[in-house]
């Protein structure tokens, strides 16, 4: 691809008008807050606010794309934080204590995938059950209470800052997308998951093992939130039962905002991401100017429901183009297709 072809797509794409849009509110709540949006306190509390929900993000992105979804993962999160200072308070090396947690979680993700791809279920109705189970278990093990985690490493990954300024959780944040965003744009793997999401039937015809694939990215999301769940509980030097009270909404809401549709079949990693920015740029926006946290809670949902809103105008704007492409017959000319 030419550098003009390029240019020409991104400025076509909606991580371009993604852009924009935040760059009209990073405007309005600068003048606002007659500044105080761009200082640099402002700037690193929306980084901060992003390492959590990344990871959740992630995982949503994949699934989405393969055309599935799931509601377990910020209850998967929250069970993980708890669970990892449940083995260290056993005598659990902290290694050792991180991969008992992540077999855990992954535990619930091949749940997730089993009651999709062998009973049935539709996506939202497993995920919602496994998400009342996990979160049944982890407010048994907590009884309303916290959890300390005060593993010095653990401790670490989560607090330190790179010269007393830069977390460095925000460092692996960036890291984490890039990996995903490389994975899905340049790997087979990747690529084979917008043809199931996009049409099951031909990725069978493919070659493509669609169940397999659905394994994968249901284990894979629970891992991704069971780790944001114990750096959440790293931040917090505890685990508690709300550390990530929006967590599923708030990824899925950042990969819907960013061109990841919730049909299926489109998206990608680096539009994930810049909606992502937008929308903890957005709710920081809000805490800038002062807005009442209950309203903040409203308008938040309101983005969800905006974004929601241009998902399906979208996804029907692709059905129309794929019927009228349907007619065409591939190598044929105009002139030979009546004849």
């Amino acid at each position: 691809m030419t550098r003009s072809n390029w240019k020409s797509r991104f400025l076509k794409s909606k991580m371009f008008v993604l852009l924009i849009l935040y760059l009209l509110l990073i405007a309005v709540f600068s003048i606002i807050s007659r500044g105080q949006y761009l200082s640099w306190f402002n700037i690193r509390n929306i980084m901060n606010s992003m390492v959590v929900t990344a990871y959740l993000t992630c995982g949503a992105s994949f699934l989405m794309i393969a055309g599935n979804v799931d509601l377990s993962t910020a209850q998967v999160a929250l069970l993980s934080g708890a669970m990892l200072g449940t083995f260290l308070q056993m005598g659990f090396p902290w290694p050792a204590a991180i991969l008992a947690v992540f077999i855990v979680a992954a535990a619930a993700g091949a749940l997730n995938a089993m009651l999709i791809n062998e009973i049935k279920f539709q996506p939202f109705v497993a995920t919602m059950a496994v998400s009342y189970v996990v979160q049944g278990l982890m407010l048994v093990r907590l009884q309303g209470f916290s959890i300390d985690v005060d593993s010095p490493p653990i401790v670490w990954f989560g607090t330190y800052k790179i010269g007393g300024v830069l977390p460095v959780s925000i460092i692996f944040t960036f890291a984490i997308f890039a990996v995903y965003g490389v994975v899905l744009a340049k790997t087979k793997f990747g690529k084979s998951l917008y043809l199931v999401g996009g049409n099951p039937t031909a990725a069978k015809l493919a070659g493509l093992n669609p169940k397999r694939i659905s394994y994968i990215l249901f284990i894979n999301n629970a891992v991704l939130g069971s780790f944001a769940g114990m750096l959440q509980a790293a931040r917090l030097k505890a685990a508690t039962p709300n550390a990530i009270a929006n967590g599923m909404f708030a990824g899925m809401t950042g990969a819907i905002l960013g061109g990841i549709s919730f049909g299926g079949g489109s998206g990608g990693m680096g539009g994930a991401f810049v909606g992502l920015i937008l929308l903890n740029g957005f709710n920081a926006g809000l805490s800038t100017v002062g807005l009442s946290p209950y309203w903040q809670t409203a308008a938040s949902g309101a983005l969800l429901l905006l974004a929601l809103t241009f998902d399906y105008f979208n996804s029907r704007r692709l059905s129309s183009i794929k019927v009228r492409n349907s007619g065409r017959v591939p190598g044929v000319s105009a002139q030979n297709r009546g004849g």
